[in-house]
Order: structure tokens, then C-alpha cells, then sequence
């Protein structure tokens, strides 16, 4: 069976957060018009709250470059040598990672056609963003760009580009092997005795991760998931679904965490990752801390400001900010008072 058969039975779906089929994905790239094909395995792992893609490196990095080299050979499968250029592939890299796993990483990669790049220090967290890396690796300003075109027909220096997640080239690994079990990582943090990345069932609802990783708080509390900046805000009445997005599970205790406190620290976060591309971002983010930190929240500001910034800002970074506030001003705000 081939390894694009595989993964289609698998179901298999990318683990960068959008949830994406890696099948369809593979088979747009293979179907590009181009002689030169590239791949990217996103390391960046930049939003707090998110550490699973730094534990697989660590822990199975073997099963992530075994993940490339499939990739390469699906691409270049009946491609004539005669062509000239073949698939080649880069390992973009979040900086603290590359420090500590260069070495070994270069020493698995041997003589597969991959570079590791690490994401430069002033990346930030939009240096993540799949176009943005593009950016980066072609020496251009870190920043989106506009869609389409989409990567996996235009990318790379114009070329068609694969790019995946590390979890999603190890899950390819295990499927190629006969080992995928539909698991996937979990990173549990916060108010919590025992934070940490846990692989477990991929349909687990959030309750059922939290309790069987001694988590689940004897205190009232809210979760937020998906990214400790970006993620929904859930009550403790909410936790019987599956857990969405990169996986990431942030507790909060509602006695240590106020209201603005923790809005404060998310806009902290959006303000000071903004790449100040658009206006509705850079502006918006900062009108919106002035409003919700006021000490009487103008709640018609608030939600003009929340409805800008998710329908015209350029990239995910500030149409994601509603979100986590309408989410956390909804289940939790207006649920205690």
C-alpha cells in the first residue's frame, strides 16, 4: 500500500491547528505544476502554552525525519532524474530548540536533503505563520503574505511547498510503520501539580485528559484550549468535548487569575507579536487594551473593536484575539456575575 493510501486510511489531519487533511495536502503539492518541489516541517512553536512540538523533537525526532524522507520520496516518485531539480526540504527550527538539538538532529539527518533553519530571534510568534516562514527562509521581512496563492502551488522562491507540523511528520512515520493508534500530544499547563506534553487518544474530551493526568483542579477554575493566547476560554461545565487546535490544555484558577489580569497578559501578548503589516492589528489590539482595562469597560467599544479585528485583519494573529475574549467575556466573565 502506498504511503498516501496509508494516510488516507489513517484519516490522518495536521497538527498545526487548522486540522487540514494531510492526504489532500500531499496530493496538491505532488500535483503542482514544477520541476523543484520543497518541504517544510514547522518547528517554529512560538505561542505560549504550546510545547509538544520541542518534546517530539526531543523524545522521537528519528520517527520526524523518517516522516521527511517519505514525504521526499512521495514527491520525487516517479519524477525522472532527467528533470533536474528534485524535492528538498528544510527543518525550520524555534531557536531554543535548535541550541538544544542541532547536533542531533544533523546527525539523524545525514544525508536526506533537508537544512535546519533556525527561526531568527526576531521572528516572534508570526514568524510561525506557514507564509511568514517563507519569508524568513528567503531572507525577506517576517511577515504573512496575502492568500492566495497558497503554498502548496506557490511557495517557496514561486515553488510548490509541503508544509506540515512536527507532530504530523511523526504521525506519518508511525501510519508508514503500522503504528498509529489516532493519538496525539497534549500540552497541560498552568494551575496544575503535574504540567507536561502527554500523548494519549486523540478523542478524549478535555475533562477526561485533565483527570487522567492527575489534573483536573479541586478548585474552581476555567480552561483555555488550543493555545495560551489564542485558544477558547471554557468553564468546568464545558470540558465533555474533544480537545481542539495544538492541543494545549492552560488551567486557571478563578481565586489567583481576576478578570483583567489574564486579559491583560493576552494583550500584552498580541500587542507586543504584532508585525504592524496592517492597521487593524497594530491600532486594534492597542484601542482594545485601552478599553478593556479602563476601569469601566465600555462593552460597545469593545465589541466594535472585536468584530474589526476578526474581519479585516490581514493574518490569523489579529483576527484570532476575539476569540479567547468573547469566549472568556462569555462562559466565564458573565457566568460569575
Amino acid at each position: 500500500m502506498s504511503i498516501l493510501s496509508k494516510i488516507r486510511q489513517a484519516n490522518l489531519v495536521g497538527r498545526g491547528g487548522a486540522g487540514f487533511s494531510v492526504a489532500q495536502k500531499w496530493l496538491m503539492v505532488k500535483n503542482a505544476v514544477g520541476a523543484q518541489k520543497y518541504i517544510i516541517c514547522n518547528a517554529a512553536e512560538g505561542e505560549p502554552g504550546v510545547l509538544k512540538d520541542g518534546y517530539i523533537l526531543e523524545h522521537h525526532a528519528a520517527k520526524v525525519i523518517d516522516g521527511l524522507k517519505l514525504a521526499i520520496d512521495f514527491l520525487d516518485e516517479r519524477r525522472p532524474t532527467s528533470i533536474g531539480c528534485r524535492t528538498s526540504g528544510y527543518l525550520y527550527i524555534n531557536h531554543a530548540y535548535y541550541k538544544k538539538l542541532n547536533k542531533k538532529l544533523s546527525g539523524l539527518i545525514k544525508n536526506l536533503p533537508v537544512e535546519i533553519f533556525p527561526k531568527p530571534l526576531d521572528a516572534g510568534y508570526i514568524g510561525g505563520e506557514e507564509s511568514a516562514i517563507l519569508n524568513a527562509i528567503e531572507g525577506r521581512r517576517i511577515e504573512p503574505r496575502l492568500k492566495p496563492p497558497f503554498p502548496t502551488a506557490f511557495g517557496l522562491w514561486g515553488k510548490p511547498t509541503l508544509i506540515n507540523n512536527v507532530e504530523t511528520f511523526y504521525n506519518v512515520s508511525l501510519v508508514n510503520a503500522g503504528k498509529y493508534l489516532s493519538k496525539r500530544f497534549y500540552t497541560i499547563t498552568g494551575d496544575c501539580p503535574n504540567e507536561g506534553v502527554y500523548e494519549l487518544p486523540d478523542n478524549l474530551t478535555i475533562e477526561k485528559v485533565l483527570k487522567q493526568t492527575n489534573n483536573y483542579p479541586k478548585f474552581s477554575f476555567f480552561a483555555q484550549i488550543g493555545g495560551s493566547a489564542s485558544g477558547e476560554a471554557l468553564n468546568a461545565k464545558q470540558l465533555k468535548r474533544s480537545v481542539s487546535g495544538a492541543g494545549s490544555i492552560a488551567v486557571y484558577s478563578l481565586t489567583k487569575n481576576n478578570f483583567k489580569k489574564v486579559i491583560k497578559n493576552w494583550l500584552d501578548f498580541y500587542s507586543g507579536e504584532s508585525c504592524g503589516q496592517c492597521t487593524t492589528c497594530r491600532e486594534g489590539v492597542y484601542r482594545l487594551q485601552e478599553a478593556m482595562l479602563a476601569e469601566k469597560i465600555n462593552w460597545s467599544l469593545v465589541n466594535e473593536l472585536l468584530n474589526n479585528l476578526s474581519d479585516t485583519s490581514f493574518c490569523a494573529l489579529g483576527a484570532s484575539i476575539a476569540v479567547p475574549l468573547e469566549s472568556l467575556i462569555k462562559n466565564i466573565y458573565h457566568e460569575k456575575n
